[in-house]
């Protein structure tokens, strides 16, 4: 049996130019041959994810999502650029293969890179897989290892200076998906006025010890190793880096987390395997991570809050798009119920709750 995550049939309404994508692709990448076919991955909700196979070669093709778009989201071209800039130093990075912003191909710019087959862990551990609670732990530890080299790699010295502005990155993220929640609320979800005055008034100074923020850093957006699912190949998914204050990225990926013995609409919310046995809580990852750099971390309420607001965001604007029929994709017809959800786990921190 494999666990290895595979392609399926292409949405309806996603479908891309065969004969336009073929012809870039040939002209762009040395030595491609042989037919060429087309598929999707169907998990995700941001950028469309495909895999292409043109003989024994495997590739995987990113472009936006159909519809409304935040202005400064799915910016192929900035992904493109951090993966070309980080596989030569930190091998976790997919090889980027080819990019174009030539909008006769698809509409859209995209890009695509090399493909790294193996498990990615969604909701639940894929069936009959066995994990033993000393696996689950290690690749917690792993992960949070993963995650702490990247936040340390030098960022000047690959190119990445100007990458992002670190200075004033907590405020102008409070700020921002402020108001991109604002621009994206749909009548049929809550206001989360009383969580934004919060982040707000809470918000604490950067850091000091700005680095390179994945902002999408979870278990579904790694790859791991078939033969030892605790080794984590490959990290996807890179739309939203920059350079930032790690531990708003750390806050980011700990709203992901659902802890065993989290409040049942939390469990709800759950979309990977955080509460199979042997797996840490949010305090015990952010102690180890704290461990690592040994620096004093206060407020980390904050930063796990903020992370799920802007968790709620993300929902939302895709939610948006489903709203007024811009998408076809009915996994989205559920999102507003999860961003209620994700204020009533907000609002918990508000009121004093601890991550």
């Amino acid at each position: 049996m494999t666990f290895v995550d595979e392609p399926a049939k292409i949405r309806e309404g996603e479908e891309l130019d065969h004969s336009a994508v073929e012809m870039f692709l040939k002209d762009t990448i040395p030595g491609l041959d042989g037919p060429l076919s087309i598929k999707q991955f169907p998990s995700g909700f941001s950028n469309l994810t495909y895999f292409i196979q043109a003989g024994e070669r495997e590739m995987v093709l990113r472009r936006p999502p159909f519809g409304k778009k935040a202005k400064t989201a799915h910016d192929m071209n900035r992904e493109y650029r951090i993966l070309s800039a980080l596989h030569p130093v930190f091998p976790y990075c997919p090889k980027p293969l080819a990019y174009t912003e030539d909008k006769d191909i698809m509409g859209c710019p995209f890009y695509v890179m090399e493909r790294i087959p193996g498990i990615i862990f969604r909701k639940d551990l894929p069936r009959g897989m066995a994990f033993s609670a000393g696996q689950a732990r290690t690749l917690c530890e792993n992960m949070i290892d993963l995650h702490f080299r990247l936040h340390t790699l030098d960022y000047q010295a690959i190119g990445l200076g100007d990458f992002g502005k670190p200075e004033g990155y907590v405020r102008r993220q409070v700020e921002g998906w402020s108001k991109r929640f604002r621009d994206a609320r749909t009548p049929d979800v809550p206001d989360f006025e009383s969580v934004m005055a919060w982040l707000d008034e809470n918000q604490p100074p950067d850091s000091g010890f700005p680095g390179i923020i994945h902002n999408d850093y979870k278990f579904d957006n790694l790859v791991l190793n078939p033969e030892n699912p605790v080794e984590i190949t490959s990290i996807l998914d890179w739309e939203m880096a920059t350079i930032g204050d790690p531990l708003m990225d750390l806050g980011c990926s700990m709203a992901y987390w659902i802890n065993r013995d989290d409040p049942e609409e939390a469990q709800m919310m759950r979309m990977m395997p955080t509460t199979v046995d042997g797996m840490m809580t949010r305090k015990a990852l952010f102690d180890l991570y704290r461990e690592k750099s040994g620096r004093q971390i206060d407020n980390f309420d904050f930063y796990y809050c903020f992370g799920l607001f802007r968790l709620a965001v993300i929902a939302q604007q895709i939610y948006y798009r489903y709203y007024h029929g811009q998408t076809k994709d009915k996994r989205f017809e559920k999102l507003a119920f999860a961003v209620a959800l994700l204020e009533i786990a907000a609002k918990r921190v508000v009121a004093g709750g601890r991550f």
